[in-house]
This record gives C-alpha cells, structure tokens and sequence, in this order.
C-alpha cells in the first residue's frame, strides 16, 4: 500500500511539470533550437546544448506549476483542466510551492554554474528579467484581452538567453530580432489555438483569451502569425546562410504551418482538432530546427 500511494505521489508531480507530456516542453526547446543554431558560432558546443536543455525544462516545470497555483480554483470548471493535480487535490499547495521553488533553484543552477563563464552575468539578468512575465503569465486572463501575447513574450526569452549563452551578448543584429520576432509570433499563434479548445468554459466562468477576443477571426490571425514567423526565420537564416537542403526543409515546414492555420477555418472542430494542431506545431517546429542543423552544417 505505502508503494502504491507513493508511486502515485510521484506520478501527481510529474502531471504537475507536464513531464507526461513531452510535446508542451519540445515546444519551448525549439526556439532555443533555433537561436543556438542561428548565432555565428553555429554549430553550438554539445555541452552548452545540453545546458540549455536542462535549463528550458527547469523554467518550463516552473511556469507549468505556477500556471497551476493561479488556476487551481478555476481548473475544476474546465472540462480540460480538472483532472490537473492541484485542481482534483491529489497535489497541495505547499507539495507544489515546494516543486516551484525546486526548478527555479535548478534553473539559476544552470546559469551560475553550467553556462560559459563570459555570458554567465548578461544570462542571468536575461533570466531575472524573464522570471516576473513567467510567474504572472497565468494571471493575464484575469485582466489582459490578449493573455496569448503575454505568453509569447515569455518565450522570446528562450531566443534571447540560449543567445547571450552562446555569443557572450545580445549584439546579434537582425539575425537574432527576427529569430525573437518569428518565435514571438509563432506561440502567440499555437497558443491562441490552444485556447480555442477552451473557449465556452472562459467565456463562462469570465476568463479572457486571444481566442475569445479575436472570434472569427482567430484562424486568420493564427495563419497569418504562422506565416510571418516563417518569413522572419527564413530571413534570419538567409542572412546567415543556409544549404539548399536547409532551405527544402525550411520550406515545407513552414508552408505546413500556414497549411494548418488555414484549416482551422473548418466549420464544427472540436477539442480534439485543436490538441492535434498543437502537436502538429511541434513537429513543424522541430522541422525547422532540423533545417537550420542540416542546413548550416559547415
């Protein structure tokens, strides 16, 4: 019996960090991806990518949890959340603060003492700078009509740290503000139809979502983010310099993400429809990282 309750202990906290589904922390890897594979010091050192790693799931743990700390009256009443740990009580409050408090200890861990000395200062005021969007993100849809975009500005960071890491500054030019730019626009986009999977239950408890405040014409925005952040990143790698390979890839990867965006269009999707896109973006996503790896190998 004490194994039993303990196996299911562990498994609560997984839940909590989202580890049971890897796809939501592929998601936040990628643009570190991106960045690192887009610096001039392209390809970037083994250690370094494993660092970033390491760090991406810590700061991604974190806002999972706090997501949930905000939400854990809420989640209850969504038929998609209410199974979450804190909101069927199988986690509490302190059980969770204490997780929350466990990755961002792991997260500053990674920038004292695991990135390069030189860029170990800019990354950690990158990290401060980051930490308040992070822990207020599940707020947004309390006050802000666009809470996506708040969540989007959280992962620009995950551009800009991997960078500074990498390079020792942010003198990255516009190679590295449309690398930010394509990442901004790309979660605002998968985000945003993520919410559409949720949008009668916010519209009922009185929650607010890009997805609610931008209606019908929530597919559209979506393909036109998708196809600007392909542009913005095709731009970024073209100046850097890319094989032809590299651009075949590229090319598919982001003409699947308009393609996906388009179909949201279709009349009476549900939430499934959604969860798959979600997934889907993660692939294109990866996609993409796998041209610029392939493309810029020297």
């Amino acid at each position: 019996m004490a194994g039993s309750a303990s196996g299911a202990r562990w498994r609560a906290w997984l839940e909590l960090l989202r580890w049971q589904k890897p796809s939501g922390r592929l998601i936040l890897l990628i643009p570190a991806g991106w960045s690192l594979w887009l610096t001039p010091f392209a390809p970037p050192p083994v250690p370094l990518v494993g660092w970033i790693v390491i760090g991406g799931l810590a700061v991604s743990g974190a806002g999972c949890i706090a997501n949930d700390l905000w939400d854990r009256r809420i989640d209850p009443r969504v038929e998609r959340t209410r199974s979450r740990p804190l909101a069927a009580g199988r986690v509490s409050v302190a059980e969770a603060l204490l997780l929350l408090l466990l990755c961002l200890l792991i997260a500053l861990a990674v920038v004292a003492w695991g990135l390069p000395a030189a860029s170990r200062g800019l990354c950690l005021l990158l990290a401060i700078a980051a930490l308040p969007l992070v822990l207020l993100y599940p707020s947004a849809k309390r006050w802000f009509p666009y809470p996506q975009l708040v969540l989007a500005l959280c992962w620009g960071f995950a551009v800009l740290i991997p960078w500074a890491a990498a390079s020792g500054s942010l003198a990255g030019g516009w190679p590295l503000a449309l690398t930010w730019l394509a990442t901004v626009l790309w979660t605002f986009g998968f985000d945003t139809v993520y919410a559409m999977a949720d949008r009668e239950d916010d519209r009922r408890i009185g929650v607010r979502s890009s997805a609610l405040s931008l209606g019908h014409r929530a597919p559209l925005a979506v393909t036109l983010c998708y196809a600007a952040a392909g542009l913005a990143l095709g731009l970024a790698a073209g100046l850097r310099g890319l094989s032809p390979l590299g651009w075949l890839l590229g090319l598919i990867a982001a003409g699947g993400m308009v393609r996906e965006g388009w179909s949201l269009r279709r009349p009476g999707l549900g939430g499934a429809a959604y969860g798959r896109h979600f997934g889907h973006q993660v692939r294109l996503g990866g996609l993409l990282l796998l041209a610029l790896v392939l493309g810029r190998l020297p």
